[in-house]
């Protein structure tokens, strides 16, 4: 949506490259003139400064603006010229009156109100009733109350799920920090990514799976692995367009 305002207002929006929560100008924005390069909002000595709201209040006062002065240059109908005066030999005939200007266009529709944010927060007991259908849209179906249970044990171990908040949950992700002894510091694991349908493709997965590495980082985990089903051919490509590579096959038993 921003990138559409910024489109219509000429601009180009510019969006910070940090990947990693909390570091430099991570989730900022900066607008930039299309045409000239020219910076026009956001942009600083240490990086990008404009939060997102910031800069879709920018875009739309300035359509505000334009509108009003359009309204303020839209010309007056010109005089019409007086009536000559008849002859003395007639009698005079009464002057034409000046028309009536045209009244000004209505003013246009109102913008809509601007959509909800993408938020990812830790998970909540309140979020078990979406995250149980995201679950049977994965293909695992599990009851709210279930989910309310292993939640709460989770949040206890220190590693809550996480879930993307755009007005409702629309994913959820869940990660872990597994200690090894063959390596110097420890693993860390993305052990479930799910996005309802309605919702993929407008970067939930990507916005979860960063907020995931950032917490693992955070953690001392300097590898991050992942999992998944041989046949989900989309959600291969969709981490290999991330920086992450198949490196081992994966064996299980089940008991």
């Amino acid at each position: 949506m921003l990138r559409e305002m910024a489109e219509h207002r000429g601009c180009k929006l510019v969006k910070s490259r940090r990947r990693t929560p909390g570091a430099g100008d991570f989730g900022r924005y900066g607008l930039k003139d299309a045409a000239t390069g020219e910076e026009v909002l956001g942009f600083g000595a240490a990086g990008l400064t404009a939060t997102a709201a910031e800069v879709e209040a920018y875009l739309r006062k300035g359509l505000v603006a334009d509108w009003k002065s359009s309204l303020a240059a839209e010309p007056l109908a010109p005089p019409l010229p007086p009536a000559r005066k008849a002859r003395r030999t007639e009698p005079e005939r009464p002057r034409s009156r000046r028309a009536p200007a045209p009244p000004p266009p209505p003013p246009s529709a109102p913008p809509p109100p601007p959509k909800p944010q993408l938020k990812i927060r830790d998970a909540a007991p309140r979020d078990a009733e979406a995250i149980s259908a995201l679950l049977t849209e994965l293909g695992f179906p599990t009851g709210a109350q279930d989910v309310r249970r292993r939640l709460s044990a989770l949040r206890k171990a220190g590693e809550p799920p996480l879930v993307a908040d755009e007005g409702g949950v629309r994913g959820c992700l869940t990660w872990h920090v597994t200690p090894v002894l063959h390596r110097p510091t420890a693993v860390g694991r993305l052990t479930m990514l799910v996005v309802t349908k309605k919702a993929r493709g407008r970067g939930v997965g990507t916005a979860l799976v960063e907020a995931a590495e950032g917490r693992l980082c955070e953690a001392g985990c300097a590898l991050i692995e992942v999992t998944s089903n041989i046949e989900l051919g989309g959600a291969h490509e969709f981490y290999k367009s991330r920086g992450y590579r198949r490196t081992s096959y994966r064996f299980v038993k089940e008991f």
